[in-house]
């Protein structure tokens, strides 16, 4: 450990996670790098996306598709799901970035302001981002892409996912030669038909699983671990943390570790979380504090200085997820900027 608290990336699980994704929609994967690559360092992973075959991918806000060009350099698409937002299409022109046109407000303002490459999102069902199908605009010059978005894709049994894929496929026949666009993560586990042109997945990228639970086709890519700060041996009748949080009714070994709320622990996890430490799955007792949590380390071998796993390829993702009451996504994007990013 060089911090309390560390996440480290291991790229070469990302990679084969990108080529498992692949391999499963049968057309070319265009990741998805927003909100930092989900907290695991967007250039870095971008970076050996890139080496690994990735040529088009996808942020939310401006700023991310900026960081990402400088980063990257002129050759990789980039499209910016916000859309051409307020004043910033000179940015998106200057950088070379391609809008996600929503409604029609920002398509005059993308093609009054010079237009150029970009994309196009229709609204088929998720009443998010996105044109209404019945208001999509005919085709224009500079429109590289159409995409909609699936809502229920981790649900293969939900209808819904059929009627998005009908809608999309309809409404996509009016932009011949243009990339179409449908599936996310889900998506691409789901049958072929949902395939279209590319797929955009993101989660399963990063270690989730399609269904929001482990998947053994996608390998953990982020380990989140804290270092045993202290050790004491608690009595019974003796409490552990803020508000007596946990009263010991036996007595018990305690490992106090260096990672709590300020480091992306969520304090749902409080009294119900588990941390994978010396071989086993151990239990977080009372509350979690800013900067450690509590750990019950009775009958363990494990010692100052060592290291105990909130979630990595022992404590899956999907799984610590689920105990705290989240998604894999909530789980990753929550580790703080103080945590260290290690990659391997």
């Amino acid at each position: 450990m060089t911090a309390a608290a560390t996440l480290t990336i291991d790229l070469d699980a990302l990679a084969h996670n990108f080529h498992a994704l692949e391999a499963a929609i049968g057309v070319p994967v265009h990741p998805v790098v927003k909100a930092d690559a989900y907290g695991l360092g967007a250039t870095r992973v971008a970076q050996r996306l890139v080496a690994e075959g990735a040529r088009t991918f996808f942020v939310a806000r401006l700023a991310e598709g900026l960081k990402l060009r400088q980063a990257l350099g002129a050759s990789p698409v980039v499209y910016v799901l916000d859309g051409c937002v307020g004043d910033s299409a000179a940015a998106l022109r200057d950088a070379d970035l391609r809008p996600v046109l929503n409604h029609g407000d920002q398509l005059v303002a993308w093609r009054s302001s010079g237009g150029g490459a970009c994309g196009l999102q229709i609204d088929t069902g998720m009443n998010r981002l996105g044109f209404r199908p019945q208001d999509a605009p005919e085709p224009f010059e500079g429109l590289e892409l159409v995409m909609s978005h699936l809502a229920c894709a981790d649900d293969p049994a939900e209808p819904m996912n059929a009627r998005q894929r009908d809608a999309f496929t309809a409404i996509a026949a009016r932009y011949s030669g243009v990339t179409r666009s449908l599936a996310n993560s889900g998506g691409c586990f789901l049958s072929p038909d949902y395939g279209f042109d590319a797929g955009r997945p993101g989660i399963c990228l990063y270690g989730g699983g399609p269904e929001g639970r482990p998947d053994h086709r996608i390998r953990p890519v982020a380990t989140f671990a804290a270092e045993v700060l202290q050790i004491r041996e608690v009595p019974s009748g003796e409490s552990v943390g803020y508000s007596r949080g946990f009263i010991a009714n036996t007595p018990r070994r305690i490992a106090t570790c260096g990672a709590g709320y300020a480091d992306g622990v969520l304090r749902s996890q409080s009294q119900v979380g588990q941390v994978w430490a010396a071989g086993a799955l151990r239990p977080v007792l009372g509350r979690v504090s800013m900067d450690v949590i509590a750990v019950d380390v009775t009958g363990a071998d494990i010692a100052v200085g060592d290291a105990v796993e909130l979630f990595g390829p022992n404590r899956l993702l999907d799984d610590a997820a689920a105990t705290a009451g989240t998604i894999a996504y909530e789980l990753l994007t929550s580790v703080t900027a103080r945590v260290p990013r290690l990659y391997r």
